[in-house]
């Protein structure tokens, strides 16, 4: 059955920063080909990291990432200076950019995970209760929650996001002075939904198989919001309205969490291929 197409596919080579538009892409068991390949890291505490604690953090959405031919990460800063990953430059930069000692890499923890910071946003449904109450302010005067990267990985937790344009056109229809542009969430996948259903329609999909491509995904689960849609995106301009519009008309369990604010769903990859712009999303029958 036919669900919708492929609109737009991104890749952010470098965790946190802007990335990349493609037209195609490959992708594999372990995602997107080139996405989350590279993280900055704290040299002192150790962290991963995450525009999710936004003033630590927050700068690294004024930086682009693209991956080169090589497989490097070719880094615009906010000036326009553009550097490469391993160069002790870059390094330096963002360190300056930051204020504190960090470094660009390619290594997250095997085992473990690396520690990644999640400021706690004031609306329900923004972090499970149970997380809430174990929550502390830092040094920076923020109330965070501290978890880790997935083993292996950079990724916070699924492989590959996926939104589609019907419940962004949901949530622009009961807040229409807010931008529900596609870039606010950071998704590798943008599936245009055929409007006239009620919204959200990847609420269906947990559990099931899609067919994108040349790949088939299983979908595993909504995607919990964090501040990061609230914050500006290029020429997009900060908007706490648009985390509030969120919890306030998606609030959905999530495993054993309880209700949470989720926009979008996370997929696994079981057959690996080549998804483009314009590939049909179907739900295979067998699913």
């Amino acid at each position: 059955m036919s669900t919708g197409t492929v609109a737009a596919l991104r890749r952010y080579p470098v965790k946190s920063m802007l990335g990349e538009v493609l037209e195609s892409v490959r992708v594999t068991e372990q995602g997107l080909s080139g996405d989350r390949v590279f993280a900055v890291l704290d040299e002192e505490a150790g962290t991963v990291g995450s525009a999710k604690h936004p003033r630590k953090w927050g700068a690294l959405l004024r930086c682009r990432s693209r991956l080169t031919g090589s497989g490097a990460a070719r880094v615009e800063l906010p000036d326009g200076t553009a550097l490469h990953s391993g160069e002790a430059e870059l390094d330096k930069r963002l360190s300056e950019l930051l204020g504190r000692r960090v470094s660009v890499s390619d290594s997250p923890p095997e085992t473990g995970g690396g520690v990644l910071e999640r400021a706690v946003p004031e609306y329900e449904g923004g972090v499970p209760d149970i997380v809430r109450q174990r929550a502390f302010t830092d040094g920076t005067g923020e109330t965070i929650t501290s978890g880790r990267v997935a083993a292996g990985t950079f990724f916070d937790y699924g492989k590959v996001h996926l939104v589609t344009t019907a419940s962004l056109e949901r949530l622009l229809a009961v807040h229409p002075a807010g931008d529900f542009d596609a870039r606010r969430f950071r998704p590798n996948l943008v599936v245009d939904v055929p409007g006239g259903g009620p919204g959200f329609p990847e609420d269906a999909w947990p559990g099931g198989a899609l067919r994108i491509g040349e790949v088939l995904f299983r979908v595993t689960v909504p995607t919990p919001r964090c501040v990061v849609p609230t914050l500006a995106h290029e020429e997009l301009p900060a908007d706490p309205g648009i985390m509030r519009t969120v919890a306030r008309e998606h609030r959905v369990p999530v495993l054993t969490l309880g209700r949470l604010s989720c926009l979008g769903v996370y997929l696994d990859v079981l057959e690996p291929g080549t998804v483009r712009v314009g590939d049909t999303v179907t739900v295979p029958h067998s699913a």
